[in-house]
């Protein structure tokens, strides 16, 4: 009796699933690598220039454009924004943020929170005018314009155009553009009026990696693990801007945290400079990465994309000045207060300056949970509002 015994290749098949999904991520870790290596002399060169202590984000722009452009010219491989590093560039900053103000008293700034609101409702409302203006200029779905121009982030507005069939290019090019924009003038302003702001841990980028004493190691262990755990808890319940905020929540309150432990003693930990470099230098580069990434616009998309976010620094101006007019601030914290993001861009700088970080924090942590909360009435407002107008015509 002839019997044949054949054996089905059950593993290869997992095998080959398994390397389809690792080569991506593999390339994109190199892609990653690569802005990094490029991102850390660039950002050292601007330090040098006096930039000032925001430098690595410029570097870190400049990088992920350039490597973009590089890939897609002579590789032919073109990567997309990396939103896992734009997260992880997010946790870092929000912790070193959140240290830095652990010694604040912001609870006492809770008086302040009706004009924080005011501020918020008034540039959510310019905001849906200037997104209706731009629908109308650059004929758009009155959706797509509202993701464009709503001052949020550039991965969360890009995301939520996917997933309601948007142009999602057409969305992450104007929040790039304004965010590029903000992050450039805000800091050239602040250095004008308060002169030569310079910090001095953007420099010896060597030593930061050195200059960190054993016994702080383990905390900075510990604090990077809450951080991942709160982090991953956040965006695991959809926490809107969960990264930033659960880092941010866990700096201002490892400290104290760390006194209630017996064992542990009075210490007041803060992270070396390397970790506030690593995170501005990830935020740079996914906004670098959105520039790469443009396909070819018309000369016409362009120019009403500069528009839209001409009228956005302009609502942040008038906004700015009714702040003035219903507080006691001094220009230079109205204007970082009401800048259209980002906001962990805006409070590094304010950080930079040392200049009222507790109110410019406490600011922006109301308007990023007021804009990311409230964006499911919009969308279902501004779907309504598209789906009438193309009922009408």
């Amino acid at each position: 009796m002839n019997q044949s015994i054949s054996v089905a290749p059950i593993q290869e098949e997992p095998i080959h699933n398994n390397r389809a999904v690792a080569e991506p991520f593999v390339k994109q870790l190199n892609v990653l690598a690569v802005e990094m290596l490029l991102a850390l002399p660039l950002g050292i060169a601007l330090a040098k220039f006096h930039i000032g202590g925001i430098a690595w984000i410029f570097g870190g722009i400049a990088s992920g454009t350039v490597v973009l452009q590089v890939f897609r010219l002579f590789y032919q491989y073109s990567p997309k924004p990396n939103r896992t590093a734009r997260k992880v560039g997010m946790a870092l900053v929000g912790l070193t943020v959140g240290l830095s103000n652990s010694n604040s008293d912001i609870t006492s700034l809770a008086s302040g929170i009706p004009i924080f609101i005011v501020l918020t409702l008034f540039l959510l409302l310019c905001g849906s005018c200037i997104g209706y203006i731009y629908s109308r200029l650059s004929k758009t779905s009155l959706l797509t314009a509202m993701l464009a121009t709503v001052p949020g982030g550039v991965g969360v507005m890009a995301a939520i155009a996917a997933d309601y069939n948007r142009n999602v290019t057409l969305v992450a090019l104007v929040q790039a553009i304004r965010v590029t924009s903000v992050v450039f003038l805000i800091p050239f302003i602040a250095r004008t009026a308060v002169g030569n702001y310079c910090n001095s841990q953007t420099l010896p980028v060597i030593g930061a990696l050195l200059n960190l004493e054993q016994s702080q190691l383990g905390l900075l262990l510990l604090a990077l693990l809450v951080t991942a755990l709160g982090v991953y808890l956040a965006l695991l319940y959809k926490i809107p801007a969960g990264d930033f905020l659960a880092a941010l929540l866990t700096g201002i309150t490892f400290n104290s945290l760390l006194h209630w432990l017996p064992f542990i003693g009075d210490v007041h930990f803060f992270p070396p400079p390397l970790i506030n470099i690593l995170g501005q230098m990830l935020l740079g580069i996914t906004i670098g990465e959105y520039w790469g990434d443009k396909p070819n616009f018309g000369k016409r998309t362009v120019v009403y994309a500069f528009i839209s976010v001409a009228m956005t620094l302009v609502a942040g101006a008038i906004a700015a000045l009714l702040a003035m007019r219903l507080t006691s601030w001094d220009w230079l914290t109205c204007l970082l207060v009401t800048a259209p993001g980002g906001s962990a861009e805006i409070i590094l700088v304010s950080l930079t300056l040392n200049h009222n970080a507790d109110i410019v924090t406490t600011g922006h942590l109301v308007r990023l949970i007021a804009i990311n909360s409230s964006l499911p009435l919009w969308v279902f407002l501004f779907r309504r509002l598209d789906s009438q107008v193309s009922e009408t015509t």
